[in-house]
């Protein structure tokens, strides 16, 4: 029942973060951003699923999902939340050395510093199986080298390290295996280039060079042999947070059209008492509501240490509200009609930005194979 009927602790904190974010502006500002992020840290709410040992909320993926939910429903997501804490923060609380622990667990919690995310590569995008970004060991210092390429990687910019994930080359089998390597922004041979989006968002997209860069052996996070299972820690809370930060948006829109529908009058009536305008609406909040209660399950699944039970759940949950947060946002702006195109009304940007939930970071396609193969297991095409 704990997926359908909120405890009053979760019903608090959502009222507490829906207040809070809405004495924000809604602007896609650099410096609005930031101080959005400092403030929310402050009030324990950015690092509310770490660890409490390392100043963290010592909650789970369930709360933070929820905080993200609310920032975006009040038209301020904060993308870093599904990078920094989400993925980096879960990584490293759950399988970095104690060290790693206490480096970077408190203050990507105080929000002092964040931490990005690179998977991506130009010629694998959803396969991560061609990931060709390597990682060899020196044998006469024990450091770590790794040469590759990133792309579509958030926040490089304002992260003080990137969490990359490469390839070592297994002793026993010659097969190459995943592994996690923090990697510092002023690593020598760590090139970043802006990727020139039409996306109307405060965190930008770049391009990622690793040209030989050196590492101590201490930046592997956990062990070498397990880098599959520690890649997927993070992946799961990712499609949990990407769906949290989709259906933020469709419910901020809808907020917006709902609004308008009750205000705007013509023919003497609002056009909301209209059918034509009204159940649009209404089915769009229906898809929003189920949405959200499939990310309940996967989050909570998650937390209760369900791997596997939270994998399909996240991809169902990502699916759905990708697919959710697309539709409010198209009927919020017909709703408005040339109004919703208008930057007063803060729509239009939303057209480009929802497809974000669709696209990354796997596609509904992908998320379709997965299930067809995992959940109703039918055979691949590839």
């Amino acid at each position: 029942m704990t997926t359908l009927i909120e405890s009053n602790e979760h019903k608090s904190l959502r009222e507490a973060v829906a207040a809070f974010a809405k004495t924000h502006p809604h602007t896609p500002n650099a410096e609005d951003n930031k101080r959005l992020w400092q403030e929310a840290a402050k009030l324990g709410y950015i690092g509310v699923n770490l660890p409490e040992a390392y100043g963290g909320g010592g909650a789970g993926i369930t709360e933070l999902a929820l905080v993200l939910e609310e920032l975006g429903a009040a038209g301020n997501p904060l993308l870093m939340m599904i990078v920094s804490p989400a993925i980096c923060g879960t990584v490293i609380a759950r399988f970095g050395t104690e060290e790693q622990k206490r480096d970077w667990l408190p203050s990507l919690a105080d929000g002092t510093r964040l931490m990005a995310f690179g998977i991506t590569e130009p010629d694998a995008g959803s396969n991560s199986h061609r990931i060709t970004t390597t990682a060899r060991r020196d044998a006469a210092t024990g450091d770590w080298i790794l040469t590759g390429r990133k792309v579509f990687v958030s926040g490089v910019d304002i992260a003080d390290a990137t969490l990359i994930v490469g390839r070592t080359e297994d002793a026993r089998t010659g097969k190459l295996k995943p592994c996690l390597f923090i990697v510092p922004r002023d690593a020598p041979g760590f090139e970043r280039r802006p990727i020139d989006m039409e996306l109307n968002a405060v965190e930008r997209q770049f391009e990622l060079t690793l040209d030989d860069v050196r590492l101590p052996a201490d930046a592997l996070v956990g062990d070498e042999d397990a880098g599959l299972l520690q890649l997927f820690a993070g992946l799961n809370p990712e499609r949990v947070m990407t769906a949290a930060f989709g259906i933020g948006m469709g419910r901020h829109a809808l907020s917006r059209a709902l609004d308008y529908a009750r205000e705007r009058t013509v023919w003497k009536t609002p056009i909301g008492a209209h059918q034509a305008i009204a159940h649009p609406l209404a089915q769009a909040h229906i898809e929003l509501e189920l949405a959200r209660l499939m990310m309940q399950k996967a989050a909570h699944l998650y937390d209760a240490g369900d791997d596997i039970g939270a994998g399909e759940a996240a991809n169902m949950a990502k699916y759905a509200a990708g697919e959710a947060c697309v539709k409010a946002v198209d009927q919020a702006v017909h709703t408005l009609g040339g109004n919703g195109l208008t930057r007063e009304y803060g729509l239009g940007r939303l057209i480009t930005a929802s497809r974000v939930a669709r696209i990354a970071p796997v596609s509904r396609e992908m998320i379709l194979n997965y299930v067809s193969h995992q959940t109703l297991g039918l055979p691949k095409s590839y």
